[in-house]
Parts: structure tokens; C-alpha cells; sequence
């Protein structure tokens, strides 16, 4: 008799091998405020209570003229000042990805707006594979500023990083059946 093909039992090693490692976390997508989305009626403490943010994650935060998204240092977040602002956007839609762990500070830098409850800290926590819920304790935590993307920009191109190993594994699976 012949050779036996190894192709087949190389495929399902290969299969076996990504099933048993899991599937990557591609990220979990959060509308700021939920349904009633960025805005001056937001309870953004009680929103964001018991939610656990990770790095690879992405922030959605939707709303109409006159407001805006300034990501800020802990000491702006908690004086309301947006001159230092790390990013800032008035798009109407502007997406965070959160890319970096620690505590990251968000207020909107229309005239007594932050002061009037909108503003929002998430502590973003490495994906470790076992939930931690976030919980910034009060206003005055200590913080790990992101890296952030240029000002007014809003890219969420870094949720889909943990496709490419997946994709090479495909073509990988794919150039073993050929």
C-alpha cells in the first residue's frame, strides 16, 4: 500500500489546537449612556458601575451639536478644564478604543456641561480572562493616560488587531488542505 495522506490529520491538529486556546476576545463595543447615549440627562457613574472595561475594547459615544468628547487627565476631569484635552471631537459620533489599562477620563467641554454630571471615568483593565468589574471609586482616582489618536480623530482600526493572527492561521489551515 501507499503512503498515507497526513494532510487531514494535520488540518484537525490545527483545528483541535485553536479550539483548545480559545477564541480571541475581539472586544466589547459600549454605547456611552446607553440608548439615551451622551448628553447632559446621563448618569454616567451609574452607567458605567459594574461594567468591566478592558484594553481592546471601544467606546461609542453618540450626540447631537453643542457637546463634545475631550478625553482628559484626572486633575482636568476633576476641575472640568478641557485646555489640555488629550483628544477631542464634536463629530456627533466618536469612537474610543481603549487601548491602554488604567483609569481614563472623559467630559464634554460645552460651558457647564462636565460641571452638570457629564463626564465619564472607566478604569480599563489588561484581558486577563477573568472579569474585574470597573468601578473609578469616586472622581479622584489615579491615572494611566492612553495613548491617544490625533485630536478630533475616532478610530476603532485597533479592534480589529486580534483578527490578523486568526487570518494567518486561515491561510495557514488553508495552504495544509491544497
Amino acid at each position: 500500500m501507499g503512503v498515507p495522506n497526513n494532510a487531514g490529520t494535520i488540518v484537525v491538529v490545527l483545528v483541535l489546537s485553536i479550539l483548545c486556546n480559545g477564541v480571541p476576545s475581539l472586544g466589547t463595543t459600549f454605547n456611552v449612556g446607553g440608548s439615551d447615549g451622551w448628553g447632559l440627562t446621563g448618569d454616567y457613574k451609574s452607567w458605567s458601575k459594574g461594567k468591566t472595561f478592558k484594553v481592546g475594547d471601544t467606546l461609542v459615544f453618540k450626540y447631537p451639536d453643542g457637546h463634545t468628547v475631550n478625553e482628559v487627565s484626572e486633575s482636568d476631569y476633576n476641575s472640568c478644564t478641557a485646555a489640555n484635552s488629550i483628544t477631542s471631537d464634536s463629530s456627533g459620533t466618536t469612537t474610543v478604543a481603549l487601548k491602554t489599562a488604567g483609569n481614563h477620563y472623559f467630559i464634554c467641554s460645552s460651558a457647564g456641561h462636565c460641571a452638570n454630571g457629564m463626564k465619564l471615568a472607566v478604569n480599563v483593565v489588561k484581558d486577563s480572562g477573568s472579569p474585574t468589574p470597573s468601578s473609578p471609586a469616586a472622581d479622584a482616582t489615579s491615572t494611566s493616560p492612553s495613548t491617544p489618536p490625533k485630536k478630533g480623530s475616532s478610530s476603532s482600526a485597533a479592534a480589529s488587531l486580534p483578527l490578523v493572527p486568526w487570518l494567518a492561521m486561515i491561510s495557514l489551515v488553508a495552504a495544509v488542505m491544497i
